[in-house]
């Protein structure tokens, strides 16, 4: 994966507590193995505590508050999981909407485990081919998203492409997927 997103900058979304570390820090760092900055933005802004699974894990500062964050600016969206990580988001207006700005302009989003809630929240996997955790799999398709439960699911059908993974068992697929297509997407034209 190396250089294949050279000069790039990718967005992080998390709440400011109770995302999945691992799903934060390998994604982090396949970013950084292809070239490119991660951003860590937060809904708040400030520190973030990870967790390991329940349990708390590292602390870690945003590099800024959702409400100050443009998508215009990355090449990517990731949403990584946690229980509390997007069940906090989907309910922060800030993050929403800059989870609604990738989607509009066409920039890819990488999702894993319970990441998609907040794409549910933004009402963006109408239509959509998508895995999560298997517990979300009734809201995505209450949502409009046909769940299916593989490692990793990457989604051209509609405006925006779509990664998503089931679990940080997933991670090293995961990562692979999502820095091909965003890399694909930096090389082609914005629609």
């Amino acid at each position: 994966m190396a250089d294949e997103l050279t000069g790039g900058k990718v967005a992080f979304l998390v709440a400011n507590e109770g995302v999945e570390q691992v799903e934060l820090t390998q994604p982090c760092q396949a970013v950084r193995d292809a070239g490119a900055q991660p951003v860590l933005i937060a809904a708040e802004g400030g520190t973030v505590h990870a967790f390991h699974h329940l349990d708390r894990a590292d602390t870690f500062e945003a590099d800024l508050a959702s409400a100050d964050a443009n998508a215009d600016d990355y090449v990517g969206l990731v949403l990584p999981g946690g229980v509390a990580n997007p069940d906090f988001l989907r309910t922060h207006d800030a993050s929403v909407a800059l989870v609604r700005g990738f989607a509009a302009g066409c920039r890819p989003i990488a999702v894993i485990c319970h990441g998609p809630w907040t794409l549910i929240e933004a009402d963006v996997v109408d239509g959509r081919r998508m895995t999560s955790w298997p517990s979300l799999q009734t809201d995505l398709r209450n949502a409009g998203a046909d769940w299916v439960d593989e490692e990793v699911v990457v989604c051209h059908a509609g405006p925006f492409p779509l990664v998503s993974s089931r679990k940080p068992d997933d991670l090293p697929a995961f990562c692979e997927a999502f820095v091909t297509v965003f890399s694909e997407s930096m090389a082609s034209p914005r629609r």
